[in-house]
């Protein structure tokens, strides 16, 4: 059963719908009318044969004289979009635009028609327009200033459906729900609800990430709105997640640890450096010199005794008794560490 205190959650906020899904588009265009901000084109060469190439498909054709290109607003870029499920043709999406030469701004340019294609390598949408970078960037004679990055722009419904992904939802009748966090008891809390609530034997447990729901007989779209309206109580695992980088300690609500005695003390050393400049006397014809001084503090701090964290049954109590200890996160982690070694700690620890 769940837990009294347990928060209950939407289903379809902790699930995914098998077959429904992102797919991710790429391309390569050019972006101009930048102010003189873009790819030098005698450093850059795909930027200069794209643009040549382009031209010669408008019916301008410079290939004899491409020596004398020296435009510095155009940029080659990489297009990214995602195309959501159940989109259709003509529907718009956001895309992202990245330069790949040496432009320094594409503030102000325009994206050409550039097909973004697939994993497959189909076209799926066309992208064209007004980048905005939401950056910038000033320059002086001894100083430079730059926000955000002025070499990646978003182009708000900058694409166009051109392809449709079929979902075929509930193919041969059954459906898999899988969860974001994979646990049994969540697993199985949620075919128990849909059972309850939508017909007996209709879901059922195929592991603890998958849950698969029979729809024979009955509307996909429907059921799945009744399915996703139903809440349970998800279960969570005892799990401490420690960020040595940033001295971040995350716990869960089910961590228990047993009565243990700690003991832990802190060496700091301090290091001064104070150079003595140290000048000659009048008409000795010496040199001024540096004296190096350096003055060495090792500081036992002898305040911290051996203290007894006592087992407590909720994690209000554990963080109450870990703090009554006077340990500050740098201190909790190496002790968390020692504590698991112990076996004291009943949860998973996982350092990053």
């Amino acid at each position: 059963m769940p837990a009294a205190h347990g928060a209950s959650v939407r289903i379809k906020d902790i699930v995914d719908y098998e077959g429904v899904r992102e797919n991710q588009l790429v391309g390569y265009g050019l972006v101009v009318g930048l102010h003189n901000t873009g790819d030098r084109l005698t450093n850059t060469i795909f930027t200069r044969e794209t643009l040549i190439g382009m031209l010669n498909r408008l019916g301008v054709n410079i290939r004899d004289r491409e020596i004398q290109l020296q435009t510095h607003d155009v940029a080659a870029v990489m297009v990214t979009a995602t195309l959501p499920p159940f989109s259709h043709g003509g529907g718009r999406i956001d895309v992202t635009v990245s330069a790949v030469g040496d432009a320094r701004d594409l503030t102000g340019g325009t994206l050409l028609v550039t097909p973004l294609q697939a994993a497959d390598g189909e076209v799926y949408a066309v992208a064209q327009g007004s980048l905005v970078t939401n950056a910038f960037t000033a320059t002086g004679a001894a100083a430079s200033v730059t926000r955000n990055i002025p070499t990646s722009g978003h182009i708000a419904n900058g694409g166009v459906v051109e392809r449709e992904v079929p979902v075929a939802l509930g193919a041969g009748g059954i459906i898999h729900l899988s969860l974001f966090n994979p646990n049994f008891t969540t697993a199985t809390r949620i075919a128990n609800a849909i059972n309850r609530h939508l017909g007996s034997g209709m879901a059922r447990v195929e592991d603890p990430r998958t849950v698969a729901v029979d729809f024979s007989g009955r509307d996909v779209a429907q059921t799945l709105y009744r399915i996703g309206d139903l809440t349970i109580e998800p279960d969570t695992m005892a799990k401490v997640i420690v960020d040595e980088a940033s001295g971040t300690i995350v716990m869960g609500d089910n961590v228990r640890m047993t009565t243990v005695a700690i003991a832990q003390g802190n060496l700091t050393i301090q290091i001064t450096e104070t150079p003595q400049v140290v000048q000659p006397g009048p008409f000795s014809n010496g040199t001024t010199a540096v004296a190096p001084r350096t003055q060495i503090n090792a500081n036992m701090d002898s305040e911290h005794r051996l203290g007894i964290l006592r087992e407590g049954p909720t994690l209000a109590s554990l963080v109450a008794g870990m703090n009554a200890l006077g340990m500050g996160p740098r201190d909790m982690i190496g002790i968390l560490q020692a504590i698991k070694a112990d076996g004291a700690l009943q949860a998973d620890l996982e350092v990053r």
